[in-house]
């Protein structure tokens, strides 16, 4: 039996390494290190022409959105906070489009931090644009408990609370109509969405390729190789 394909997003950053100092596209191996000990194959996707989302999405049996920079205000119709990071408009719209063709297509879709957060825009909502006390330290991941909420897909993945790696500053403030709430952080913070029926599209908003607890990227392999 072929394992399934899964797409995951990545930056496009400076990066060096050995002699070189360049654009690279760049990912944390945890993500495809997550999608493997899953049972799936993953295919890196850097930032690339929005037009080509849904013949990229075609030829996946599942996607990842990836974590990384905040979400630009704009796409949710606010003006940038103080705190609020640089724009990445290209990932951004990148990402918004494969989202899009994504649960048009029914390809099962999990969204890691940023990822939520943009499955939220795509569906019309808006975000915090900072809050404290879900990171570690600069480049830091924290940790804290997760709580589902029961009769919702997360809660059927993860049924128990659990204690997960999280490393943001930024979550969702107006739902969107179309997703529901499937877990929340003990100060109400949003930590898990996820789109009700048939389809297979759930948001994260902490970092599983940081943990030891692979149920989530799990479910997204098992929803692909069903697909």
């Amino acid at each position: 039996m072929s394992k399934p394909l899964i797409g995951v997003t990545t930056y496009l950053e400076p990066a060096k390494w050995g002699v070189w100092d360049m654009p690279a596209a760049l990912l944390p191996a945890g993500y495809p290190r997550l999608v493997q000990a899953a049972g799936g194959l993953a295919a890196l996707l850097p930032p690339d022409d929005p037009a080509l989302a849904e013949s990229v999405v075609s030829r996946l049996d599942g996607l990842v959105i990836a974590g990384g920079a905040d979400v630009e205000p704009v796409r949710y119709g606010a003006e940038p906070d103080s705190r609020t990071g640089p724009p990445a408009r290209d990932r951004d719209a990148w990402e918004l489009a494969l989202i899009r063709a994504a649960l048009e297509s029914g390809t099962p879709l999990l969204g890691i931090c940023r990822g939520l957060q943009l499955l939220n825009v795509a569906l019309g909502g808006t975000l915090v644009q900072h809050l404290d006390g879900h990171v570690g330290g600069v480049g830091v991941f924290g940790r804290h408990t997760v709580k589902p909420v029961p009769g919702t897909r997360y809660a059927e993945i993860v049924p128990e609370e659990s204690s997960v790696p999280t490393y943001h500053h930024q979550s969702v403030d107006r739902l969107a109509d179309a997703l529901v709430a499937s877990a929340y952080a003990e100060d109400g913070t949003v930590e898990a969405v996820e789109l009700p029926g048939a389809g297979w599209a759930l948001g994260v908003q902490w970092h599983p390729e940081a943990g030891e607890d692979d149920r989530v990227m799990s479910a997204l392999v098992a929803a692909a190789s069903a697909n």
